[in-house]
């Protein structure tokens, strides 16, 4: 005998079914609701028999029950889950397709990148050989970089302040520890460019057997953006590794690293936009280039001249370039065009 009732499930719509063996398909509990627009009171056969009414079921008034909150016929029933993404986010700790957390490649994009590089490189040099000390400076970036990137974390999407600090927060702590390697370790810049290249490629190899991708149009889980973060802090290190390998050991100069760095970072450009190559793989090669050509250009600008710099010093450098990054990032959080659709 069946028990009439209506269950209203998203996606599958309203289902006719029995309440003691419906067992519907639904991700979400809380979206499910009864609703007993005829209520057939069928337990009352029984007593009905006991009177000699045993023909006729016993019809009563719907038995109350404790209110709950019910959408209306045609709407969609509320949850804290789809309230989130309604409002254009995610649940803390999720986030979907359409809720990615790194921005749009573009110009801004690169801008943006090359501005944290040169501010990083320039920061560094300024809080290491500041009143503060070395160690310090070390361990104050390194509290800096955990904090900007703990509140990336918390992020159910991509939003601008909180990815661009994180990226200011990586150029400053990726320079220290590339130049903590040479300076307090006494490692050359050739053996710490090779190694941070191996640290670079074990990141992305477990990146790859992991996620199957690298590409950062599919980061939208916690997991992948960890992996996209260990990437970004290799690539930091190594590129000023190698930007100073080439403009110290090699002795090219900073300038002369710069406009080398440049070229370079044509060749993954032509090779995406004229000749088809893989977009991933161009990415990540000009994603490095950028660090070594922001780090030559900030030194250029902030270093001695005796050494091919312009003598303008690392901390106003530092301070020119942030406050260039703070006018982009103030752009990109009110328009919102670098957000990926």
């Amino acid at each position: 005998m069946e028990r009439d009732g209506w269950w209203q499930a998203e996606p599958s719509g309203p289902l006719r079914a029995n309440r003691d063996s419906f067992e519907p398909d639904v991700r979400d509990a809380s979206e499910i609701v009864w609703l007993p627009e005829l209520d057939y009171d069928l337990a009352g056969c029984a007593g009905a028999r006991g009177t000699g009414s045993a023909n006729a079921p016993a019809i009563k008034e719907p038995a109350a029950r404790p209110p709950i909150h019910r959408a209306r016929r045609g709407e969609v029933e509320r949850s804290p889950r789809r309230e989130a993404r309604s409002a254009g986010g995610s649940p803390p700790g999720d986030t979907g397709r359409g809720a990615l957390r790194v921005p749009e490649v573009a110009l801004a994009f690169w801008s943006v990148k090359a501005l944290s590089t040169a501010m990083g490189e320039s920061t560094s040099d300024a809080l290491v050989n500041s009143s503060l000390g070395a160690q310090v400076a070390v361990v104050v970036g390194f509290l800096a970089f955990l904090a900007a990137l703990a509140f990336q974390f918390r992020q159910g999407h991509y939003r601008a302040w909180p990815y661009w600090l994180s990226v200011c927060g990586v150029g400053v702590f990726g320079t220290m520890v590339a130049d903590v390697m040479h300076v307090a370790l006494r490692v050359p810049y050739t053996a710490s460019s090779i190694f941070y290249a191996f640290v670079l490629a074990a990141v992305f190899i477990a990146w790859r057997r992991t996620e199957h991708t690298l590409d950062i149009h599919s980061i939208d889980t916690s997991r992948r953006e960890a992996f996209y973060w260990a990437a970004v802090v290799a690539t930091f290190a190594m590129g000023t590794a190698v930007g100073d390998f080439t403009a110290v050991t090699l002795r090219l100069g900073y300038w002369s690293s710069a406009a080398m760095f440049a070229g370079l970072i044509l060749i993954p450009l032509v090779g995406w936009r004229v000749l088809r190559w893989n977009p991933v793989a161009c990415f990540w090669s000009a994603y490095v280039l950028t660090r070594p050509l922001g780090a030559s250009i900030a030194d250029g600008l902030a270093k001695p001249k005796n050494i091919s710099g312009m003598n303008f010093g690392d901390a106003p450098v530092a301070g020119v370039l942030a406050a260039l990054i703070i006018v982009l990032v103030t752009y990109l959080a009110t328009t919102k065009k670098d957000v990926q659709r």
